[in-house]
């Protein structure tokens, strides 16, 4: 079984397109999971169109302070890094849009005056997109605990041959959270000098990680030669090109899958499939 994430170090390289049109591809000769961690702003459905079969509320702990137990002693304050848990001269002072989660303060109270409630965080779909198994997550508005939403999305999916995992844009905790346990990650660029900034920034992170990668360059034709010439020069693999074609675009924004409606692109995508069956780890 593969896990491929598919990320990239800034927002509207193609990545989505990339990650749709590969599960599309792979579904051809694999059983393929298809699932959209990118909790803050979904749009893989867009493309698959998918029937959603279940949907589930995520949690995640906060304390709950009984104010006729507590003594004020101030452990759990100063316990908690992230200041989610302050004690005043006389009140308890929570705040949950800080809280991780962890529970510590609930271990370290000697009164025993902290308990949890759940506090819902977003919304886990799950179905599937003719044959592709399909999952995403939405965060609820206000909410921040998107790691933890991740967390919570990845463990909900089912087993197939292979899982692409559709990250968030950029290389902060979300993304680290999606790509870390991938097998393999192929970070989406664009032959720019934003592209290469954001991409360098992306390769660092992965390579921290210790995961196999390799760069699929989109939109060639526009830009420079930065790209290429960066990933000659630090032995980073170039495991497809896609050239830049208005039509991508325009099918996108009528929400249509670019392998369905532009000559050659689907071509393209089968290049990279073949690409990356042969330089996954076995």
């Amino acid at each position: 079984m593969l896990q491929l994430a598919i990320a990239s170090g800034k927002g509207g390289t193609g990545k989505t397109t990339l990650s749709t049109s590969l599960a599309r591809v792979l579904s051809s000769g694999y059983a393929v999971n298809y699932v959209d961690c990118d909790v803050e702003a979904p749009n893989g459905a867009l493309f698959l169109k998918p029937k959603i079969e279940q949907r589930i509320t995520a949690y995640r702990p906060v304390p709950d302070v009984g104010a006729s137990r507590c003594d004020l002693c101030g452990e759990c304050s100063r316990f908690c890094r992230y200041h989610a848990i302050t004690v005043l001269r006389d009140r308890v002072l929570v705040f949950p849009e800080l809280c991780h989660g962890c529970g510590g303060c609930t271990l370290v109270c000697p009164r025993d005056a902290i308990t949890e409630r759940e506090q819902p965080i977003g919304t886990i779909e799950l179905g599937s997109a003719g044959e592709i198994g399909f999952a995403r997550a939405r965060l609820a508005i206000g909410e921040t605990a998107s790691v933890r939403l991740i967390h919570e999305l990845r463990r909900r999916v089912g087993s197939r041959e292979i899982t692409i995992l559709d990250a968030p844009p950029g290389s902060s905790c979300p993304v680290v959270t999606t790509v870390n346990g991938a097998d393999v990650v192929v970070l989406v660029t664009e032959p720019t000098p934003f592209g290469l900034h954001d991409l360098e920034g992306a390769v660092r992170m992965v390579r921290q990680l210790e995961i196999p990668l390799g760069v699929v360059i989109n939109r060639v034709g526009i830009g420079d030669e930065g790209v290429e010439r960066y990933c000659r020069e630090e032995n980073v693999p170039i495991w497809g090109r896609i050239l830049d074609d208005r039509r991508v675009a325009e099918a996108y924004s009528r929400g249509e899958m670019p392998g369905d409606t532009v000559a050659g692109f689907r071509e393209q995508v089968q290049q990279i499939a073949a690409r990356l069956r042969a330089e996954a780890p076995a």
